[in-house]
C-alpha cells in the first residue's frame, strides 16, 4: 500500500502551511481538511485560496473527506469575499502548476469589480485574469494583514447556525 504525502518540503503550500516560509496574512479559516488563506501573488486584494491540509496535486486524487468539506468551503469563501469586496463575480479556479509539473492543488476565489472590467474592456474569465496577472497588481503586506483580519471575523459570523463543517 502506498504511503500517502501529507507534507512536501519545497511545496510553497506545505511549507507556508507548516511555517517554513511566511503566510501573508496569516492562516484565515480552517475545517478539519482545508485551510484558507489570501493567494500570493498579482490576483489582487480579497483573493483567497482554498487549500487542502495533505499535500495532493491532482482534484482526482482528493479522499472523501476533503471532497465532503469542499463544496460548502467553496461557497463560504466565496460568500465571506463577496461580502469584503462588493464584486460583480467570484470567479473560483483552479490553477495548481509550477514550472510546468502539477503542484499543491488550491482553488482560488477572486473578486472580480467593475473597476477590474473597466481597467480591461471586453476581457472575462480567463482572459481578464490573465490581463490582471500581467499588470503585477499586487497587494503589500500591510494591505493583505488587514484584508485577513477583516476575513477571519467575516468567517466567523458566516459560519454562526450553519450545518457546514468548520
Amino acid at each position: 500500500m502506498p504511503v500517502e504525502r501529507t507534507d512536501a518540503v519545497g511545496c510553497v503550500p506545505c511549507d507556508m502551511m507548516r511555517g517554513r516560509i511566511p503566510l501573508p496574512g496569516g492562516q484565515i479559516h480552517e475545517t478539519p481538511q482545508w485551510l484558507v488563506m489570501h493567494v500570493l501573488g498579482t490576483f489582487g486584494l480579497g483573493a483567497l485560496a482554498v487549500v487542502p491540509r495533505r499535500h495532493v496535486v491532482h482534484v482526482a486524487d482528493l479522499n472523501d473527506d476533503e471532497t465532503a468539506e469542499l463544496g460548502g468551503l467553496l461557497a463560504r469563501t466565496a460568500a465571506v469575499v463577496t461580502a469584503l469586496t462588493d464584486p460583480v463575480q467570484v470567479y473560483t479556479c483552479q490553477w495548481s502548476h509550477t514550472n510546468g509539473e502539477a503542484a499543491h492543488v488550491h482553488f482560488v476565489l477572486q473578486p472580480i469589480r467593475r473597476s477590474d472590467m473597466d481597467r480591461h474592456p471586453g476581457r472575462l474569465g480567463p482572459v481578464l485574469q490573465s490581463a490582471m496577472f500581467t499588470e503585477e497588481c499586487k497587494p503589500g503586506p500591510a494591505e493583505v494583514d488587514a484584508f485577513a483580519a477583516l476575513a477571519r471575523a467575516e468567517f466567523g459570523t458566516a459560519t454562526e447556525g450553519e450545518n457546514i463543517p468548520s
